[in-house]
């Protein structure tokens, strides 16, 4: 069984339903399968093989949707670069996957084979408007077959090149394999609160060609349609749910926090959301009670990275709905293992960490990525003796729930003691008048590093650092508490919308001369 067969599949049994929405364009189930196919046969006729990489970068649109599914079929590996990158990150990018094509969209076509790092890039295609040393998308896919290409994949071939930036800074590129994507896939549909079907409509917000993107395959087997959102503004999107009768979707915390904070939720009408999943970040147990009250009871988390393809765990609706009524600790938890895939979390010494104790979450599956692009010697530290280490911290409780902590790199050592950001911000997070927080550590003389608080307030609020140190004072050890609190207009966010703790820290630890941990 492969993608090919499955969208094949889905163009016979719904072609005249919208596989696709954007804005007032809509692709058909059929047209889909067969503008991908067209895609396909184009780019093996430029010479690319089995393999070769393919770069793209575009905001969300159709194309995005046509293209993967089009190096599926023709055995292309996808290295997709995000649309927030600038000029060096996305050289970087090129530079260490090589790719022999590359796809872009509008505002993006500036490359040529002379920019640093892109020098292996043999065509560059570009979407919508024609632009000088690109060939023309539409016009590739006009004059290819519409026969489907003779290539046939196994679960070892790499599919997909999904890239991070790593602790030092430096790129680094997951192997994602045919395999690690079918399992994936299998995960996503077991695991479904309430199963999508033909008919229902995903909203699709964060960069597709990353994470949210992982959800496009498993909604396309079922018969739903993807409806593409290019930004995310909070009205517009309540709006859009109501008029589309949008019946799932998904979003990182920050987006939820800014749908609680958007008046217009007060009479907009969410009657037709089935699940509103949230992840990539942990998630305030304050923000989630408020956001099931007023959004509604359709919430449903999950835990994975890069290197596990997708979730691992889930925190289902029913768990949400028992956690509510009869454990309201467990809101703090991403769920329990998922599928086929071994979720174990472990102390130094590989032992099973129990009760309170904290180890590191380890992974063992058919989704476990193949390694690092390129760069074995990280790829041994992170699989160790066929699992994979994540370097995030966490306990589990008798009945299993997984509880995330933080990640090995993100925790303060404050006087000997361990302080887990994560911990003070769910406390923050409680106080009426705070919208969003981040907490670090920074340098301190006597105690190595101290805990601070970065802090967004709501609009029209007014609190000062003593009274959100005594509103924390009362919910959690005096070691653990922020020394000092810093109030900022807004935080930065990273590329998938979450906020970029690093990038945070750092303005605290200029003229260092050691970075204590």
């Amino acid at each position: 069984m492969s993608f090919a067969y499955f969208l094949r599949r889905a163009a016979r049994y719904w072609g005249d339903q919208p596989a696709v929405l954007y804005g007032d364009r809509q692709l058909t189930y059929r047209q889909l399968d067969e503008r991908s196919t067209r895609l396909a046969n184009a780019l093996l006729g430029l010479g690319l093989t089995k393999g070769d990489r393919v770069a793209i970068q575009a905001r969300n649109c159709p194309e995005l949707v046509e293209i993967e599914c089009a190096l599926y079929k023709a055995g292309l590996v996808k290295a997709a670069l995000n649309a927030r990158f600038k000029p060096a990150e996305a050289s970087d990018v090129v530079e260490n996957c090589a790719p022999r094509a590359m796809i872009a969209g509008p505002g993006f076509t500036d490359y040529s084979s002379a920019t640093p790092g892109f020098g292996s890039v043999e065509t560059f295609i570009a979407i919508g408007k024609a632009s000088a040393g690109y060939a023309d998308y539409e016009t590739l896919i006009t004059r290819a077959s519409a026969q489907e290409p003779d290539v046939a994949t196994t679960a070892d071939d790499l599919a997909v090149l999904h890239f991070s930036s790593g602790s030092t800074g430096k790129i680094k590129a997951a192997m994602q394999t045919y395999g690690n994507r079918i399992a994936s896939l299998r995960k996503i549909l077991l695991g479904m609160d309430r199963p999508a079907q033909a008919g229902d409509r995903l909203a699709l917000i964060g960069p597709i060609t990353h994470a949210s993107g992982m959800l496009m395959q498993p909604y396309l087997y079922c018969g739903a349609t993807l409806v593409l959102f290019d930004t995310f503004e909070p009205a517009q999107f309540l709006a859009q749910a109501q008029r589309l009768r949008i019946t799932h979707a998904f979003m990182v915390p920050a987006m939820i926090n800014m749908l609680l904070n958007e008046p217009a939720l007060a009479h907009a009408d969410l009657s037709s959301l089935k699940t509103l999943g949230y992840g990539a970040a942990p998630m305030a147990p304050a923000r989630i009670e408020e956001a099931w009250a007023r959004i509604g009871p359709v919430l449903s988390q999950g835990y994975g990275l890069s290197e596990s393809t997708s979730g691992v765990t889930r925190l289902s609706i029913a768990d949400h709905a028992y956690a509510l009524k009869h454990r309201p600790e467990r809101l703090a938890s991403c769920g329990r293992p998922l599928g086929e895939t071994e979720v174990r979390v472990v102390d130094e010494q590989g032992r099973e960490a129990t009760g309170d104790d904290i180890g590191e979450i380890i992974i063992r599956g058919a989704d476990v990525f193949g390694g690092y692009w390129g760069a074995p010697e990280l790829t041994s530290e992170v699989l160790v003796d066929g699992w994979l280490r994540t370097a995030d911290l966490a306990r589990t409780d008798e009945e299993g729930f997984v509880y995330l902590v933080d990640r090995k790199k993100d925790m303060i050592i404050s006087g000997g003691f361990n302080v887990y950001p994560t911990e003070v911000e769910a406390s923050l997070y409680q106080h009426p008048d705070v919208l969003e927080a981040c907490v670090v550590g920074v340098p301190d003389e006597k105690w190595g590093e101290s805990v601070k608080a970065v802090v967004v307030l709501k609009s029209g609020r007014c609190v000062d650092a003593d009274n959100l140190i005594d509103h924390c004072r009362a919910r959690l050890a005096d070691y653990k508490l922020p020394r000092s609190v810093n109030f900022v207009a807004d935080l930065p966010k990273n590329a998938s919308g979450k906020i970029a703790r690093k990038l945070v820290r750092e303005a605290y630890w200029h003229g260092a001369a050691r970075r204590v941990n």
